[in-house]
């Protein structure tokens, strides 16, 4: 029985040539793993990911400590009075203020740009005056259950605002790290000179005819050597097409004996 996800080996290949491609298809594959480009965009998809849980997790905490901050703005005034309804404007005044200095720290946290002292200092605000008026209430009261309940939204929503631009800014150096590493263990590439290079520069500047092809091919080979097309262009440079008719043509001289 054939192992799922894998394919049938041919009934004449050993278990040596199938080991050998199965090693050779899994050392392509991590080469292609380790691209920066793949790792980028991995890295890339766990950031949307850490965004839109982070994101949903200070609404949410945003949105539990509307209703306190109403009941600690509103006061002793009558339900649906003008000052009862202009207090449910106090807590969306602050978050709002909140959630754009985050948006603007997701996009300068992502090209690695320091924001200035007052946008932090911005953020620390809206946060302890969010966190004080949701627990103003219950310090008043004496209560360390209602301290504790209240006390875990704005917590939760200020430990998220500083730890998910410290989290993209980690991200975005895992990146550059990938990069770094790829640029590392690329080997540098060595030009060597093959045979005919010298014949070739020679006519850098003008097209090259056949009869100098020809000439350098003649050149380069050798007793023993098993002229190709192949052979013909890593020796002159042509093309695929021009290989073709110079290797019919230095096998007919090679046949008739014309080369030494």
């Amino acid at each position: 029985m054939v192992a799922f996800g894998r394919p049938p080996a041919a009934p004449e290949e050993s278990t040596a040539a199938l080991l050998a491609r199965e090693a050779a298809e899994a050392a392509e594959l991590r080469a292609h793993q380790a691209r920066p480009d793949v790792v980028a965009s991995r890295v890339e998809r766990v950031r949307a990911q850490v965004d839109r849980l982070c994101w949903a997790g200070i609404v949410l905490g945003l949105g539990f400590t509307m209703t306190n901050v109403q009941h600690f703005a509103a006061g002793t005034a009558a339900v649906w009075s003008l000052p009862w309804l202009a207090a449910w404007l106090l807590d969306p005044t602050v978050s709002l203020v909140l959630l754009a200095i985050l948006r603007a720290e997701q996009v300068t946290a992502r090209y690695r740009v320091r924001t200035g002292p007052w946008v932090r200092r911005a953020k620390w605000f809206t946060l302890a005056a969010t966190y004080v008026m949701n627990t103003w209430a219950s310090y008043a009261a004496g209560s360390l259950s209602g301290i504790v309940l209240h006390s875990v939204p704005p917590l939760v929503v200020f430990v998220a605002a500083e730890a998910v631009t410290d989290l993209r800014d980690k991200l975005t150096e895992a990146v550059s790290a990938a990069f770094t590493e790829a640029d590392r263990r690329t080997p540098a590439v060595v030009h060597e000179s093959r045979p005919g290079t010298s014949a070739r520069s020679k006519h850098i500047g003008r097209r090259t005819s056949f009869a100098e092809y020809l000439a350098t091919a003649r050149a380069a080979w050798a007793p023993g050597t098993t002229v190709t097309p192949s052979w013909i262009r890593e020796v002159t440079g042509c093309s695929r097409g021009l290989s073709s008719r110079l290797a019919a043509t230095l096998t007919r001289e090679l046949g008739g004996g014309e080369l030494p």
